[in-house]
């Protein structure tokens, strides 16, 4: 097998474990780039009451898993199994959950009950890891394809972000409902 002038193509660099550390970093600081993509998308919209029930879970789903993405095209042979990829976005949802939970107790609630971290800490935190986890399973290296070439997206890509976007979706619609019924108190 060659490239298109039939030159045959070079061998695949061993995957060592410091090629796996170098992805768990690069998935983990995918949270942090998934907050910014969040602020940005909340800022584009204004603060619309829509944007939590569709707009962030739509931004923020597809952006926590862009560690992975930059995995896929820096690693693609250490990618080749979904449930590690599937982690590795759970791995950003969870580092997404915890830096948005820790703006919210110290930011944007400050004057919260005290009941409220421990809520920020755990439930919100479990739902970005549930849905990054979620899309996650749909990810694999046609994801870059998709971008440089304008290949089609895989069905099963579309159908996992969909469910991790429906996750996220119904997770805010339900707080926010709860909210407005006085259930909870933020």
């Amino acid at each position: 097998m060659g490239d298109s002038l039939g030159r045959p193509l070079p061998a695949p660099k061993p995957v060592t474990w410091w090629t796996h550390a170098r992805i768990i970093a690069l998935a983990l600081f995918g949270g942090v780039l998934g907050i910014a993509g969040s602020i940005f998308g909340e800022l584009r919209s204004g603060g619309l009451l829509l944007l939590p029930l569709v707009g962030a879970p739509i931004i923020e789903e597809a952006f926590k898993p862009i560690g992975v993405y930059f995995g896929f095209l820096r690693w693609p042979d250490a990618l080749k199994n979904r449930l590690y990829v599937a982690l590795l976005c759970a791995g950003g949802g969870l580092v997404f959950g915890l830096l948005e939970s820790t703006m919210y107790v110290f930011v944007y609630a400050r004057d919260h009950p005290d009941w409220y971290p421990y809520f920020r800490y755990t439930v919100p935190v479990a739902l970005h890891v549930i849905a990054s986890f979620t899309v996650g399973l749909g990810l694999d290296r046609t994801i870059v394809d998709w971008v440089n070439r304008g290949a089609s997206l895989p069905k099963r890509t579309r159908r996992f972000y969909v469910a991790g976007v429906t996750i996220h979706g119904i997770y805010n619609t339900v707080a926010i409902i709860l909210t407005i019924a006085g259930v909870l108190d933020f």
